[in-house]
């Protein structure tokens, strides 16, 4: 296509290349212009960590923040939406009466902290990323006389993502219905647009003895304390020769009955190549292909969201070789440094949702990717 043809976009409307890269233009200038109030509000989560379900001050500082943004009542805030932890806040342009249904949009935060080490997987900067990158689609739609096409920016808080997964909550409640897309991203030590997160699944072993005097008859007994031991040193032992995209952890005899499986992530190839596109204009410095598909990271129950609505949740950078899940890294996800790596990949990510807002083609693809990867993982 050539420089300043027109695109057509849902609703009838028509957007030139060039008019698109201005609106992305705009979103990163948006982005900046909170980069004050945004690293604030990280700076808020990292300083008082808190645990699964248990993120009451990182909660109300969310919600406040959007509460407080300008103009007023511009957001639709939704507190203690339907988890005592979770919120959500929703924008949406103007709709005429012939309108067609609005393109669901939504950016996730977690805001979940790590026993005794507080916010060593930079969740807080998971926050502040879906935070920024929602308020620059929101700041470069409102800059447009018009929208042709109704647009709903939606920010769901989603607690619990390290114990509990507070995702597959909000699923069950409802809450990813009717969103086309889903956008977030995670602190890492290099940036990836997508790694294959590791599925993970609990299973509840439970060891039952009989009792017996221990000096007069020992024989009698069965020790179910022994049996725990011999099966953990036993996996323990077995992990050598595991695969590396394989995990077994045994850490626990008994799990608890309430605990979620989480799924590995589905990746969207049309989804991670329109942003990757978008954070090379930004200067993010990506790990090549074979990289990403040969170096799993986690888990993350953001794959059960990618089982029910198309998203992405690339990894990046935050200035720091330090490994996640270490008190080294929960300083570096407080440092001044982050706050730039942060803000770049929150504009990579708005700049993808107004190319998938303004590309139909590009949506059409997107769902189709997600619908393959559906009947792959059926097989």
């Amino acid at each position: 296509m050539r420089p300043g043809e027109e695109r057509p976009v849902e609703g009838g409307a028509c957007a030139s290349v060039s008019d698109l890269e201005l609106l992305k233009l705009r979103a990163a200038e948006c982005i900046d212009a909170a980069a004050e109030r945004l690293g604030a509000l990280s700076r808020s989560i990292w300083s008082e960590p808190e645990l699964a379900y248990e993120e009451h001050h990182a909660h109300g500082v969310l919600t406040r923040f959007f509460q407080s943004e300008t103009p007023a009542g511009s957001w639709t805030v939704q507190p203690h939406y339907q988890l005592a932890t979770a919120f959500r806040a929703e924008w949406g342009s103007p709709r005429g009466w012939a309108a067609p249904r609005p393109l669901h949009l939504g950016f996730l935060c977690e805001y979940d902290a790590l026993p005794g080490i507080g916010h060593a997987c930079g969740h807080n900067l998971i926050a502040e990323v879906g935070a920024a990158a929602a308020l620059g689609v929101k700041g470069a739609l409102e800059s447009l006389a018009g929208l042709p096409l109704p647009v709903k920016v939606i920010v769901l808080g989603t607690p619990a993502e390290e114990d509990g997964g507070g995702k597959i909550d909000l699923i069950e409640a409802g809450a990813f219905k009717n969103l086309d897309v889903v956008f977030m991203a995670h602190p890492s030590q290099e940036n990836a647009a997508y790694l294959p997160d590791v599925a993970e699944h609990d299973v509840t072993v439970k060891y039952y003895g009989k009792a017996s005097h221990a000096a007069a008859y020992p024989w009698e007994g069965l020790n179910a304390l022994d049996a725990a031991v011999l099966a953990y040193n036993n996996l323990s032992v077995l992990r050598q020769q595991l695969k590396p995209t394989w995990r077994v952890h045994g850490t626990n005899v008994e799990i608890n009955s309430g605990a979620h499986d989480y799924y590995n992530v589905l990746p969207n190839k049309s989804l991670w190549k329109t942003y990757v596109e978008n954070g090379k204009k930004l200067g993010i410095d990506f790990i090549s292909e074979d990289a990403m598909f040969n170096g799993p990271s986690g888990s993350t129950d953001f794959g059960n969201v990618s089982f029910v609505v198309p998203g992405i949740h690339p990894y990046f950078y935050i200035g720091s070789n330090a490994l996640n899940h270490t008190e080294q890294y929960t300083e570096a996800a407080g440092s001044q440094e982050a706050q730039f790596y942060t803000l770049r990949t929150a504009k990579a990510l708005a700049m993808t949702a107004l190319d998938v807002i303004f590309k139909p083609e590009l949506l059409e693809r997107i769902r189709e990717d997600f619908k393959l990867k559906l009947q792959e993982e059926q097989f």
